[in-house]
């Protein structure tokens, strides 16, 4: 459902633990009085019963913070993202923070195609970092 207020974008894949990502954006959607939306890119895979309980599990998360959730199928997770991003009205992103990672990674990648959106991590102990764009 798309509305013309401003969201909050919690960007998920598919472990348990991203339900930290769904309460941090839900958080700061409150406090930004924003709309909050939950998104996850899958890999497209023959067998997705691999995934099945993780991905119920986030989308009752996603149910108890009163969002949506919306499921892309797409090799280019970054890509993926950026296009929601641009359709959606997104104010802010909020992610995992994950151990170690390299130039290809979803956050260089993300960080680079939609530079004007201000990205918060999620590290496992529940600490949100923002990163900050110099304008």
């Amino acid at each position: 459902m798309f509305s013309s207020k401003p969201s909050v974008l919690a960007c998920v894949s598919n472990q348990y633990d991203c339900d930290r990502v769904i309460e941090a954006a839900k958080k700061l959607a409150i406090e930004e009085d924003c709309e909050l939306r939950v998104l996850t890119v899958i890999r497209p895979e023959a067998d997705y019963t691999i995934i099945s309980d993780q991905i119920e599990y986030l989308n009752l998360a996603a149910k108890e913070a009163d969002a949506d959730m919306t499921f892309i199928f797409r090799v280019d997770a970054a890509d993926a993202t950026a296009e929601f991003v641009t359709e959606n009205n997104i104010h802010k992103i909020v992610t995992g923070l994950r151990d170690g990672g390299n130039s290809n990674s979803f956050l260089v990648e993300l960080n680079r195609i939609a530079p004007d959106v201000e990205i918060s991590l999620v590290d496992k102990d529940k600490t949100v970092y923002s990163i900050k764009h110099n304008a």
